[in-house]
C-alpha cells in the first residue's frame, strides 16, 4: 500500500509540474504572439487592401487587428552596432496590452508628436549599453534599398531612420536579445513598403477560441493567406512537451507495475497462509466466486487505499508548490525563480484508474490460486 501510495503521489507532482511548463510557455510566448496571426501563403508581405480588412473586421470573433512589418535591421547606438529584428506594429498592438505584463522599464508608446520612439528588449539593450533615461543619444535605424549597378554613393545603398529608446521589454531570451518594436509609419518609411504587410495581428473577443477562429478567418481569406493561432507557431515545441509528458506518465505506470509485484507476492503468501481457513469456509458453504471475491476485496483496499493517500499528498505538495514555490530551479537566467505547477483534474482521474486498475490486476492470480483445489459446490 505504502509503495503504491509514494508512487501516485510522484506521479500526480510530476504532471502537475509539466502542466506547470506547459502554461509557463503559453503565457510566455503569449505575451509577444497574437492569439491569431495572418501571413501571406507565398512571399514574405502581402497588399492590405481595404476589402481584406472588411472580411477580417467581419469576422464575429476579431476584436483589434494590429498591422505588422517585420524585417532584419542594422542598428547603431554610439559606437555599437548589430542586427535585430525590426517589428514594425500599427497603434492597436499597444491597445492589445500583450507587453505590458513584460515591460520593465519605461511606457509603451510607438511615436509622439513628430518624434518616433523604439520598445527595445533587454537583451538589445544590455548589448548595445543602450540608456533609455538619456534622450540625448538615439537609435540610428539602417535597411538596404533595392539599387541597381553602378551605384557608389554609399547614402544611397541604404535607408536610415532614428528613434528614441522609450521602453525596454524582458519576456524570453529570444525576444530579448533580436526585437525591437517601432511604430507602423516608421517601419513602412524605412522599408519602403507602402501599403504592403508582413502580416496581421489578431486579438479575439473575450471567449472566442483560437483555434475555431483560426479556421473561420482562413476559410474566409483562401488560399493566399495562412491564417494559425499563437500555438500554431510553436505547435512542435507543444507537441514535444506532450509526447515527453507522456513518456514520463509511462515511466512512472511501469514503475509502479513492477512495484506493484510486492501486492502479488503479499496476497499469495496470504493465500498459502490461510489454506486451512480457506477450505473450512468452503466446507461451510462458502462458493468459490464469495472466496475470490473476498482477496480481490483486499486488493481493492489496498488499491483504493494507496491511491487516495498517494492522491492526497501529491495534491498537497503541489498545491503548496503552487501557492509557496519552495522548490527553486536554482538558475538566475530562468523564467520563473520556482518550478511552477498546475493541477489538472484529468490528470488526477487519470492517475487513480491506473493505479487501482494495476493493483487489481496483480490480486486476480492469487484471488484465483485460492479456489484452485477446492471442491466443486453448488
Amino acid at each position: 500500500m505504502l509503495v503504491v501510495g509514494i508512487g501516485t503521489m510522484a506521479l500526480i507532482i510530476v504532471l502537475s509540474v509539466f502542466n506547470g511548463l506547459e502554461g509557463l510557455l503559453r503565457s510566455t510566448y503569449g505575451s509577444f504572439d497574437a492569439e491569431v496571426i495572418v501571413s501571406a501563403t507565398q512571399g514574405k508581405s502581402f497588399v492590405y487592401t481595404d476589402d481584406l480588412k472588411t472580411k477580417i473586421e467581419g469576422s464575429e470573433a476579431v476584436d483589434l487587428i494590429a498591422e505588422v512589418i517585420e524585417d532584419n535591421v542594422l542598428i547603431k547606438y554610439k559606437n555599437a552596432q548589430r542586427v535585430v529584428r525590426m517589428k514594425g506594429v500599427s497603434e492597436s498592438f499597444i491597445d492589445q496590452q500583450r507587453l505590458q505584463s513584460s515591460l520593465v522599464y519605461g511606457e509603451l508608446k510607438l511615436s509622439e508628436e513628430d518624434l518616433n520612439y523604439a520598445i527595445i528588449g533587454r537583451g538589445v539593450q544590455y548589448d548595445l549599453s543602450i540608456n533609455p533615461n538619456n534622450d540625448f543619444f538615439s537609435l540610428q535605424v539602417y535597411y538596404p534599398k533595392n539599387i541597381g549597378p553602378g551605384v557608389t554613393n554609399p547614402s544611397k545603398i541604404y535607408n536610415t531612420k532614428r528613434a528614441i529608446p522609450a521602453s525596454v521589454f524582458s519576456i524570453e531570451k529570444y525576444y530579448d536579445e533580436n526585437y525591437i518594436i517601432v511604430s507602423l509609419d516608421f517601419a513602412t518609411d524605412l522599408l519602403s513598403y507602402n501599403q504592403k504587410r508582413t502580416a496581421l495581428e489578431i486579438s479575439l473577443k473575450p471567449g472566442k477560441d483560437r483555434k475555431k477562429a483560426a479556421l473561420a478567418l482562413n476559410n474566409l481569406l483562401g488560399d493566399d493567406y495562412t491564417v494559425r493561432s499563437g500555438d500554431e507557431l510553436h505547435a512542435d515545441l507543444f507537441k514535444f512537451m506532450k509526447w515527453e509528458k507522456l513518456i514520463v506518465f509511462m515511466t512512472f505506470f511501469l514503475i509502479i507495475a513492477i512495484a506493484s509485484i510486492n501486492i502479488y507476492f503479499s496476497l499469495t503468501m496470504l493465500v498459502i497462509d490461510k489454506k486451512k481457513d480457506i477450505a473450512t469456509l468452503h466446507a461451510l458453504g462458502a462458493s468459490k466466486k464469495v472466496i475470490r471475491w473476498v482477496f480481490l476485496s483486499v486488493g481493492m483496499i489496498i488499491a483504493f487505499t494507496g491511491a487516495s493517500l498517494g492522491l492526497t499528498l501529491g495534491l498537497i505538495i503541489s498545491s503548496l508548490q503552487q501557492e509557496y514555490g519552495f522548490v527553486l530551479m536554482g538558475m538566475q537566467s530562468a523564467l520563473m525563480t520556482a518550478y511552477p505547477v498546475i493541477i489538472s483534474i484529468s490528470d488526477v482521474f487519470l492517475t487513480a484508474f491506473a493505479i487501482i486498475v494495476i493493483t487489481l490486476l496483480a490480486t486476480i492470480q492469487p484471488a484465483i490460486l485460492a479456489t484452485k483445489n477446492l471442491s466443486p459446490q453448488s
